[in-house]
């Protein structure tokens, strides 16, 4: 399967900032507004993988990610096994982060079915 790739560190910004647009710059919301939800949206309509690599960034917080992943499923209404089929995380520096996405798409995914 084809794929649509984004390396964080420079197709988005070396330093990740915080989960919303108002609380300053290079903001989760602002990721997945710009380019993370049309990656998917991309993906899903020309049967693509989306690779997402999170290595060389100066790091991340747990509010970024969450917004990034969890907030398709909130935000943009994108399929959670749309997500969890077509999503594939490079992430060697923090191996752990890898884990912590897909946990916040569950949550997301969890949180909408109640």
């Amino acid at each position: 399967m084809e794929s649509i790739e984004i390396k964080i560190a420079t197709d988005f910004n070396y330093t990740p900032g915080p989960r919303y647009i108002e609380e300053g710059k290079n903001s989760g919301e602002q990721f997945r507004r710009e380019i993370l939800a049309n990656a998917f949206k991309t993906a899903i309509a020309k049967n693509k993988k989306v690779i997402i690599d999170l290595d060389g960034t100066d790091g991340y917080g747990t509010s970024f990610l969450e917004e990034s992943f969890g907030g398709l499923i909130r935000n943009d209404k994108i399929d959670y096994n749309e997500i969890i089929n077509r999503l594939e995380i490079i992430s060697n520096e923090e191996e752990y982060i890898k884990e912590d996405v897909y946990e916040y798409i569950e949550d997301a995914h969890n949180e909408a079915s109640n």
